[in-house]
């Protein structure tokens, strides 16, 4: 099976090849995973041989294994990720996913090529050249709406290029691939998989006056991405392949949430019989999906629906939960709650947690919880009582995370199989034949030697050998229909029938394994592709020469080197994201306008965070309806920088690009 336009692909994350395994048996038609060096996510490697122990696990039911190599290479890399992905593509990875377009210059393996959210495909303009550029999946931003993800669509040629995007899970507030915070203050590139999330950190909010607009407020956090609601609108608009995030996050995490968006994409596809699923097989789960049991930080759709007033996770990065009741009682040792509902059930180690006086986060995990009956519960804290300060009577109490549903997801908690049709039949040279078809019209026949004999009891001798055949627990495969087709009643002993069973699943496996193909790899159009643009600055990250060399193949005049060459040493944008403070804050000039008395005195003046001695400006662009955070690379970092340029021999080069002959 191959993917085409009508095919809609569930693609999970995977922190591990465990992991990954048990994506696809949740219902995955493609798993994401960083091999052992160059993924966006520095600590979420895996060795050659996890991948191919998963490549091998997922081609059982013709789902796919996506590498990423999404980081942006030094020129002393390229010759090492070249050796890798070499590797990857003989353990049977079927895609890259890249960002750093030097990958294109160098010898690769024909392994399909697709485009990391890292790459910033914000336009028409920009899918169309990677697709021209022979990419064959491209991640759009985040940050598009519906019109605009569109708008993309009607410039790709849908059998050579696909669209994905993300459905859930964390949320960059930057453009990804657009935010150097991270490397300006620690020396941590996010681009190079390293990122020390300062979106995260509670900050200080001053305005030009000095004043303070906010105090303490995590003001780059943003709420989870969960567009559940929003799959049927995606896929009018071209999306076909719905990516999960979270290749850092845990078994639990992924077994569930493929769980939820695999039961809703199954939804939309019995109604819409036009278009069908990646990958082969249906899944049954032991549990009933649910994305609030997760760690999450609240949820919104972002900017699919339009710009909405509460993306923002601004009270706290951690999880809230959901709320289950109310503190009825505080003791020196326990506090007792009243449950909202009677069918609330409570376990040791729950985590617990309230928001206090100050709308800070407090957690008050339970060492024991003791039932008191009637909807009331007695709860002894991990920590002492006294660390749990505005605890009180009527404090409402979230749960973030559920013993049970942890110990439910910890146990095997799906089974994903093949639909086959079954016929047994007299064989053309004697004996038995039982043919097994699988639901894409693979074929196998295992044949059988058994002298005709007649059963004492004819209809109880079918029923057993039907009984018998459909025995494939032990496989991968279903029954959907078995055919007896028989001159004749045979007496066929157990024995036999189970081997003809186990030789058939055998021969189907082997045809189902001859069948499988590659994703084919796509070629660049001829000539080059001219970019969209015929300049680029640091936002472009290049930071080899091959990536330079590929720009400049493609019309690119004037190529800058990327931030992390720490050439910018002024003051730039460090992140530049759709998500602005002065809208999440009410300080909009656009919301503003036609309101009697404020009408013309609100204006998008820059606005200051501080943290500790971390200081960042916030100026706003607002034809675009954009924010840029502001501000300089350390001293430190440089000093850093020059050493590492010295170690590895780098070189740089601004403006007009170099030859590729003078540098090779």
């Amino acid at each position: 099976m191959s993917s085409g336009p009508h095919h809609l692909e569930l693609l999970s994350p995977a922190r591990d090849a465990d992991i990954g395994i048990e994506a696809v048996n949740h219902g995955a038609d493609a798993i994401y995973i960083g091999g052992p060096g160059f993924g966006a996510r520095a600590s979420a490697g895996n060795s050659i041989a996890d991948i191919a122990r998963l490549a091998a696990h997922a081609h059982r039911f013709n789902a796919r294994v996506f590498v990423t190599l999404n980081t942006i290479l030094r020129d002393d890399e390229l010759e090492p990720a070249r050796r890798l992905v070499h590797q990857l593509y003989d353990a049977g990875a079927d895609a890259l996913i890249i960002q750093d377009m030097g990958l294109l210059e160098i010898d690769l393996p024909p392994i399909q090529l697709h485009a990391s959210t890292q790459t910033d495909i914000r336009t028409p303009e920009k899918a169309r050249f990677l697709q021209d550029a022979g990419l064959s999946q491209i991640v759009l931003a985040r940050e598009l709406d519906l019109d605009q993800i569109a708008a993309v669509r009607d410039a790709l040629d849908p059998s050579r290029c696909s669209i994905e995007f993300f459905i859930h899970g964390a949320l960059c507030v930057a453009y990804s691939g657009q935010c150097y915070i991270s490397h300006a203050h620690t020396g941590r590139s996010a681009n190079r998989g390293d990122c020390s999330q300062a979106c995260r950190l509670p900050y200080q909010v001053v305005d030009a006056q000095g004043r303070f607009v906010a105090h303490n407020a995590h003001v780059l956090s943003m709420k989870d991405n969960n567009q559940s609601l929003n799959l049927g609108p995606l896929i009018d608009a071209g999306v076909r392949s719905f990516k999960i995030e979270g290749r850092y996050k845990d078994m639990g995490y992924v077994k569930n949430i493929t769980a939820h968006y695999r039961r809703l994409i199954d939804q939309l596809l019995e109604q819409r019989p036009e278009l069908a699923r990646a990958s082969s097989g249906s899944t049954r789960f032991t549990f009933t999906p649910d994305p609030d049991q997760n760690f999450n930080r609240e949820f919104t759709d972002y900017f699919v629906n339009g710009r909405q007033t509460d993306i923002g996770a601004f009270d706290t990065p951690k999880n809230p939960g959901q709320p289950i009741g109310f503190v009825t009682r505080v003791a020196a040792d326990h506090f007792d709650l009243m449950a909202d509902s009677a069918d609330l059930q409570l376990a040791n180690g729950d985590g617990l947690c309230y928001w206090d006086a100050q709308k800070e986060l407090v957690g008050a995990q339970a060492n024991r919880i003791d039932a008191l009956g009637d909807g009331a519960w007695r709860v002894f804290p991990k920590d002492a009582m006294a660390s749990l300060h505005d605890l009180r009577r009527g404090t409402v109490i979230n749960r973030n995370r559920s013993m049970d549903w942890v110990r439910t997801l910890e146990k095997k908690s799906a089974d994903r199989r093949i639909g086959v049709w079954l016929k047994l039949a007299e064989s053309p040279a004697g004996g038995l034949q039982l043919t097994a078809t699988d639901e894409e019209g693979n074929s196998a026949t295992a044949r059988a030697e058994l002298a005709q004999q007649a059963p004492k009891d004819a209809a109880q001798a079918e029923q057993k050998l039907r009984e018998a055949l459909a025995k494939l627990g032990e496989t991968l495969y279903q029954p959907i229909d078995i055919a007896i087709d028989l001159s004749a009643p045979w007496f066929v002993p157990a024995s036999v029938a189970n081997a003809l069973r186990r030789d058939a699943m055998q021969a189907l496996d082997a045809a189902r394994a001859a069948a499988w193909q590659r994703l084919p790899r796509a070629n660049p159009v001829q000539p080059p592709a001219p970019y969209p643009e015929d300049s680029l600055t640091y936002l472009a990250n290049v930071f080899n020469h091959k990536a330079r060399d590929f720009y400049a193949k493609h019309g690119v005049k004037v190529i800058d080197a990327a931030y992390e060459s720490q050439q910018e040493e002024g003051e730039v944008s460090l992140m530049i994201t759709k998500h602005c403070v002065r809208f999440s804050l009410s300080l909009c000039p656009k919301q503003a306008k036609g309101v009697i008395g404020v009408k013309g005195t609100v204006k998008a003046e820059p606005l200051q965070l501080i943290n500790g001695k971390e200081k960042l400006t916030l100026r706003f662009d607002c034809k675009p309806c954009e924010m840029h955070v502001v501000g300089k690379i350390k001293r430190g970092v440089l000093a850093q920088g020059e050493r590492e340029a010295a170690e590895h021999a780098l070189t740089f080069y601004r403006a007009q690009p170099v030859p590729a002959q003078f540098h090779e």
